[in-house]
């Protein structure tokens, strides 16, 4: 996704300068991260944030008997709790320099107030019933009904860096999957890592590399091979989707067709036009078929084809 993301904005923009591209392409795939530790870190600052709002209460000079005797449930939730304490995450905070909720503590305030104020949290907190599950099934529910989706969070997260729109819904499936992962207040939460391996991450680069260093010699596979359909005709995003996906059946041999196949297909599906999957399903079929026949497909290891 990133790198048809790099390669499209160096259509746009007209670039030829492959070195600053790059650098541009590990600039947003890191910037992934720090998104997440920020969405992440939003539920730790919420309850710092109540945790402040009861102590300053319970010193008002006429406070209630409710205000100096709180209810600590939502401050006390064993998901939020263990998220705060947890040092996976607070190293990589501070490794990130993430304090973006330290600097811009209004977000937090107008997050908590609407958490507050919502039915969800008035069920949480009347429910007498208490455990594990209870917690991590109201952290979940708030996180994806109210945290995620709010306006103003999402006007921040734009302004503060364009190429997150698009990594927002990658990054809050990753937490949400995590929260529902946990089995107990004493599992061991990870902030997962940026790439699996150094493999990983030279992926990236030769696919980059690869693709654009040879896209006139790419676009020929597919051209004339597109029936009831003008080559200029093609959705630009199509023709980075067809090129990237020849590119990994021509020069990457560890790849297996079928995964290709399958990863092109669900990045038509987000990004291009309605018909762009069954239309690049297609040509990618046939172009196999046709490589196949021709043995053009060096693919190594079992079942690679």
């Amino acid at each position: 996704m990133k790198v048809m993301q790099a390669i499209y904005a160096m259509h746009q923009n007209g670039s030829d300068q492959l070195e600053k591209e790059e650098k541009f392409l590990f600039y947003s795939i890191e910037s992934v991260l720090d998104l997440y530790l920020i969405m992440l870190s939003a539920l730790v600052e919420v309850r710092k944030s109540e945790i402040d709002f009861q102590e300053k209460s319970a010193k008002k000079h006429l406070a209630t008997a409710e205000e100096r005797k709180p209810n600590r449930k939502f401050v006390d939730n064993a998901v939020l709790k263990m998220l705060a304490e947890n040092p996976s995450l607070t190293a990589a905070l501070k490794e990130r320099k993430i304090d973006n909720w330290t600097r811009n503590d209004d977000y937090i305030i107008i997050i908590r107030d609407e958490i507050k104020d919502s039915a969800l949290y008035a069920q949480y907190m009347a429910d007498k019933a208490v455990g594990f599950e209870k917690d991590q099934d109201f952290v979940i529910e708030m996180f994806t009904e109210l945290i995620a989706p709010n306006e103003k969070l999402y006007d921040y997260l734009e302004d503060h860096r364009l190429t997150w729109i698009d990594d927002i819904p990658l990054v809050n499936t990753q937490i949400v999957k995590q929260l529902r992962g946990l089995k107990s207040a004493t599992d061991n939460f990870f902030v997962p890592r940026l790439y699996k391996d150094a493999e990983d991450k030279e992926y990236a680069s030769l696919l980059f590399r690869k693709t654009v260093l040879n896209e006139t010699d790419l676009a020929k596979e597919y051209v004339g091979k597109t029936p009831n359909w003008d080559t200029d005709r093609i959705a630009e995003i199509d023709t980075i989707i067809l090129k990237m996906a020849i590119c990994e059946f021509l020069k990457f041999p560890s790849i297996p067709v079928k995964v290709t196949i399958n990863e092109y297909l669900e990045l038509a599906k987000e990004y291009s036009t309605p018909k762009s999957s069954i239309f690049i399903n297609g040509i990618l079929d046939n172009l196999v078929k046709e490589y196949q026949a021709a043995n053009k497909l060096n693919k190594s290891g079992r079942g690679l084809l």
